[in-house]
């Protein structure tokens, strides 16, 4: 890690707000819900910025998925994430927290993950007091969020915090300490390895299973999984791999490739996105219990 890669990792959290527009195609549905409600949730790292969005037509309290936004380690930009959240909003009827977890250079993992896990435990522990039911919670992620989600449920099922229902993992990026391979992409090898030097710079602890949960060497008593990978994707082999991994624990796993896509696998096809949506929107409301229309 050097000085230059830390300026490197601030310009790019500071441009995210102006760069990152990936999601605009994707506002299928949503848009007419009012704007989050703005959540403190304590951790042991302090209080952590939660927009939690509710369906309309609410009721009583209803399910919530945490849902963990990509940015590269480096990006502290939820609202990129911001069509999603209204989208399962809206059509799978639940509320949606999105975790607003630290990143570098302020931050060095592990306090993203455990930010994330404590943040999760305590809406499923508390869940009454933020108007939602942590019984039925489920755990959400892209990209390096897709990581975040993944080591929240590790971190679940080690601790006996909470039961999440289902993971949901979006072009995780989930071997933080393997030799990154050479090659062409959205994601390039320069990216992810100054990503690994400036969130994980103890090379020693990027094979916990908390940061490369594709390491883990056991993945029994996780939840079910949807994997949603692209096939041109640097990243698409963790996913595939940790699909298959789970599949082997014996655990339900439904893994949904996007052909001809890149790392971003929703808006390179925003037509099949339709579809992939409404998957995990289905699978969602089926975890979570509920049997009637949003």
């Amino acid at each position: 890690m050097t000085l230059l890669d830390d300026a490197r990792a601030w310009m790019m959290q500071k441009s995210a707000p102006l760069t990152v527009r990936y999601g605009e195609p994707l506002r299928f549905a949503g848009r007419d819900l009012p704007a989050p409600e703005r959540l403190r949730v304590p951790t042991r790292h302090g209080d952590v910025r939660v927009d939690l969005y509710r369906p309309p037509r609410a009721g009583t309290a209803p399910p919530v998925v945490v849902h963990f936004h990509g940015g590269a380690f480096v990006m502290r930009y939820p609202q990129m994430d911001d069509f999603w959240c209204r989208y399962l909003a809206a059509t799978a009827g639940v509320a949606v927290a999105n975790v607003d977890w630290s990143v570098a250079p302020q931050v060095r993992y592990p306090v993203g993950q455990e930010e994330g896990h404590d943040v999760a435990a305590a809406l499923a522990a508390h869940g009454t007091e933020y108007g939602v039911d942590g019984s039925r919670l489920v755990v959400s992620g892209f990209s390096a969020g897709g990581q975040v989600a993944a080591s929240v449920c590790l971190q679940a099922r080690d601790r006996a915090s909470f039961t999440p229902v289902l993971q949901v993992l979006g072009v995780p990026a989930l071997d933080l300490a393997s030799e990154v391979p050479e090659g062409a992409g959205m994601i390039d090898p320069a990216l992810r390895r100054m990503v690994r030097r400036v969130y994980f710079p103890d090379v020693e602890r990027r094979r916990e299973p908390y940061a490369s949960p594709l390491l883990a060497d056991d993945l029994s008593g996780l939840p079910p999984t949807i994997v949603m990978t692209g096939e041109r994707d640097a990243l698409r082999p963790d996913g595939d791999t940790y699909a298959r991994r789970l599949r082997e624990a014996g655990l339900e796993v439904v893994h949904d490739v996007t052909p001809g896509a890149d790392h971003y696998f929703l808006t390179d096809d925003p037509v099949r996105a339709r579809t992939t949506m409404a998957m995990v929107a289905t699978r969602v409301r089926a975890a979570c219990g509920l049997t009637t229309d949003a």
